[in-house]
């Protein structure tokens, strides 16, 4: 049955887009307010273990990873997380465990070039935490707006 509105027009497939694009840009304002928390919690992280003497010294190169880097980094990876929490709520039946199952598995593929960086092992231990961060304020965010935003 197709919903009519006061004017007798049937609005049936019209409301379902406007529900649809509502739901999605939902999930990307939501997504764009994680991601700017995650870059200042991995930022801060970073800040935290640099004052702690860690000096994020990558053998490649010899350079040490700049404060700024991690914050654009972890930006830059977590709106690819967010693309893909859209597309995948365009495509899924169930956006939420589609999601989280991806995001874990590349949450964990992204723990391998820091175990293969060659720097030492306090810069190689928090590379890793690094990497925990932001997916412990993506994942669940984005999950749980998925789950939200489904009919």
């Amino acid at each position: 049955m197709n919903s009519m509105n006061d004017s007798g027009v049937d609005t049936g497939q019209l409301s379902g887009q406007t529900s649809r694009t509502h739901r999605l840009r939902g999930l990307a304002g939501t997504g764009f307010l994680a991601t700017l928390a995650a870059m200042v919690a991995t930022t801060l992280a970073s800040v935290l273990a640099q004052a702690v003497g860690v000096d994020f010294e990558v053998p490649d190169g010899g350079e040490a990873i700049p404060l700024s880097g991690f914050a654009v980094v972890t930006g830059f990876f977590s709106v690819v997380g967010v693309v893909i929490a859209v597309a995948i709520l365009h495509w899924s039946a169930r956006p939420a465990e589609r999601f989280v199952w991806t995001a874990m598995s590349l949450t964990a593929i992204s723990l391998v070039p820091p175990l293969l960086s060659g720097a030492n092992t306090a810069t190689t231990t928090v590379l890793l935490g690094l990497h925990l961060v932001p997916a412990t304020v993506m994942i669940p965010t984005l999950a749980r707006t998925l789950r939200t935003r489904t009919v």
